[in-house]
């Protein structure tokens, strides 16, 4: 936000593929001294095992999830 850049991406579907290419994106554009904090609601696509396996291969990203229910 303080650079004033966002990165986005647009899909037909919302399954764990295309999340773990979003991530990667962000990867490519987030210089590598700098972490990544995401956002995300509890959907299972968010916590699929090749979105465990993209984390463990990029430690930088921290991911934090909104509580269960807490949009209504």
């Amino acid at each position: 936000m303080a650079a004033g850049m966002v990165i986005h991406s647009m899909s037909k579907h919302h399954r764990t593929v295309e999340f773990v290419k979003f991530l990667r994106t962000i990867d490519r554009n987030i210089p590598d001294d700098l972490d990544v904090h995401v956002i995300l609601d509890n959907v299972s696509t968010h916590k699929a095992p090749a979105v465990h396996t993209f984390l463990l291969r990029h430690p930088r990203f921290h991911l934090h999830f909104t509580p269960t229910y807490s949009c209504s």
